[in-house]
């Protein structure tokens, strides 16, 4: 029996082929990604550090693994540019503040309301106008990504949407999408948010338009697009948080 071959980092030429190979993925990711960072965060910045990413990736590729490149080098990617919001200090304790305030006031609606609230609602519940409210919307628009990363319901070591609507194995995002409860439950919720709501989410998740795409399809700016992003989003997370909890709590008499 032979022993096993050691693996060895690939080589410099053969690591500069698949940088020069998948260079176009950084772009890419860009537009994918642009809606998820901080407003204070170009996509300059994405690219930069996505670009690190692919570089790490042709650094550690091991093709044993029977995983290809091209997924290996999108998750390093994706985790070298969620490191440099970090390093960043995206999340402030005031945009955390802001958040929980629409969170809160939109959670509070739909126990009053038994559905969805509509924009104005939500910003007579925070004492404000629209206007008011919306730019607090895009002030913390790039919350989009962390009501994904977030855990959901109480618990800070819980499973996160992403958890949910990321590749595992060989299941494709969609396979993964088919067969899990959460899916359902997902889909459920999206159909009660409103009808933008509904065709931002559709057109970024499952139709993966980037942001500039969809402010093009629906006619309207890139920062609403952002704002209904933020929105739908907080929504989703409320409603997943909340039968989260009711299936953790005894069933009542």
């Amino acid at each position: 029996m032979k022993a096993a071959v050691p693996y060895s980092p690939p080589g410099a030429d053969a690591k500069d082929r698949l940088i020069k190979a998948h260079l176009y993925m950084i772009s890419f990711l860009a537009d994918r990604m642009i809606t998820q960072v901080p407003a204070f965060m170009s996509r300059e910045d994405i690219a930069s550090a996505a670009m690190l990413g692919l570089v790490d990736a042709a650094g550690r590729f091991d093709p044993g693994q029977g995983v290809l490149f091209k997924t290996f080098a999108e998750k390093r990617m994706r985790g070298a540019v969620l490191d440099e919001v970090r390093r960043m200090d995206w999340f402030s304790r005031t945009l955390r503040k802001k958040q929980g305030q629409i969170q809160k006031a939109i959670d509070d609606l739909v126990r009053t309301l038994g559905r969805d609230p509509e924009e104005h609602e939500i910003a007579a519940e925070l004492e404000m106008s629209l206007e008011e409210y919306r730019q607090l919307l895009s002030e913390t628009s790039h919350l989009g990504c962390v009501s994904l990363h977030e855990t959901i319901g109480e618990s800070e070591h819980g499973p996160s949407l992403l958890d949910n609507l990321v590749n595992e194995g060989d299941k494709t995002a969609l396979e993964m999408l088919e067969t899990s409860e959460l899916a359902q439950q997902l889909a459920e919720y999206i159909d009660r948010l409103s009808e933008k709501e509904r065709l931002v989410v559709t057109l970024y998740y499952y139709e993966e338009l980037s942001q500039k795409e969809i402010a093009e399809v629906l006619e309207i700016s890139e920062g609403r697009v952002s704002q209904l992003h933020s929105q739908s989003l907080i929504k989703l997370k409320n409603h997943i948080g909340r039968s989260a909890k009711q299936q953790r709590s005894p069933l009542k008499r």
